[in-house]
């Protein structure tokens, strides 16, 4: 599992930061002529399972050190329409430069880790489990894989460089199944390392008999699985993918597969409503 890495979110929030602030917010600057304080509110508009809120906040933090941030709920629970999941104090003009960037950050993985909530209530009673994909928003894996585990879901591998995972275009450049894994062992790879992906029963067949040891079964239908599941008979771990969604997760992981995988969890989640309203501080005379 990766861990997160805080110069790697800095710098993903000071480019975000930049682009959307750009040499200045010239329309807060031309609006707002004096330093006022005011409290932003950052309420949910809908259920969703919160995720984020520790990024938020580390969005204002960058852009003004002054800014008190109060979280008032945790990443993982589950807020309903009209809860207030933070506060946010400070200069109002720095309020207004981190709104958006904050709340696209925040809506966002909520709704990654709201989705992926779905999946995990879905197999609930099995031993299966849901894994992510590499099918991120470039720049943003760290966090939106973060945000899966917030939800309940567990992460695959994090990039090109962390495992070995044998798609059906590397079985083409090696000629076979077979071929394909007799290279990863010569290059000093143990099966329990490597994962190849089937399409077929006839590809599962061989990828058994040349010893591997996790099998990814690609868009097959749940009865295909079912026969996998059958023909592995727990010689390797083997993990769904593929023409998995909501309405048949449940019956994939009755087959008995140990992991199903879906990018959809962060390839086309909705983002989560959420809204920031902000109140100047009222002046009090002496």
């Amino acid at each position: 599992m990766q861990k997160i890495n805080q110069k790697s979110i800095d710098s993903f929030i000071r480019i975000a930061l930049q682009e959307d602030i750009g040499p200045g917010d010239i329309t807060t600057a031309s609006v707002i002529r004096q330093k006022r304080k005011g409290t932003g509110r950052l309420i949910a508009k809908e259920t969703m399972v919160v995720a984020g809120l520790g990024i938020a906040e580390r969005v204002f933090q960058i852009l003004d050190r002054k800014v008190d941030v109060r979280i008032l709920v945790q990443d993982g629970c589950i807020a309903r329409a009209g809860d207030v999941l933070a506060t946010v104090r400070g200069n109002i003009i720095s309020l207004l430069k981190g709104e958006r960037v904050m709340l696209n950050i925040l809506q966002r993985l909520s709704g990654i880790a709201t989705l992926t909530r779905k999946y995990v209530d879905k197999i609930e009673g099995t031993h299966c489990r849901i894994l992510d994909t590499r099918k991120t928003t470039p720049g943003m894996r760290i966090l939106e894989k973060y945000a899966v585990r917030t939800g309940g879901g567990y992460n695959h591998r994090f990039g090109l460089f962390d495992a070995i995972l044998i798609k059906n275009n590397h079985i083409a450049a090696a000629g076979s199944v077979k071929s394909a894994i007799q290279n990863c062992r010569k290059g000093g790879y143990a099966p329990e390392e490597i994962e190849i992906e089937v399409r077929t029963l006839q590809e599962l067949k061989e990828a058994l008999s040349s010893g591997a040891k996790r099998i990814l079964l690609d868009n097959m239908r749940v009865r295909q699985i079912r026969k996998a599941v059958i023909l592995t008979r727990g010689k390797a771990i083997l993990e769904a993918s593929g023409n998995i969604t909501l309405n048949n997760a449940r019956k994939a992981a009755m087959t008995g597969v140990d992991f199903i995988s879906a990018g959809a969890l962060t390839r086309s989640v909705t983002s989560m409503d959420i809204s920031f309203s902000i109140e100047p501080t009222r002046c009090t005379q002496k």
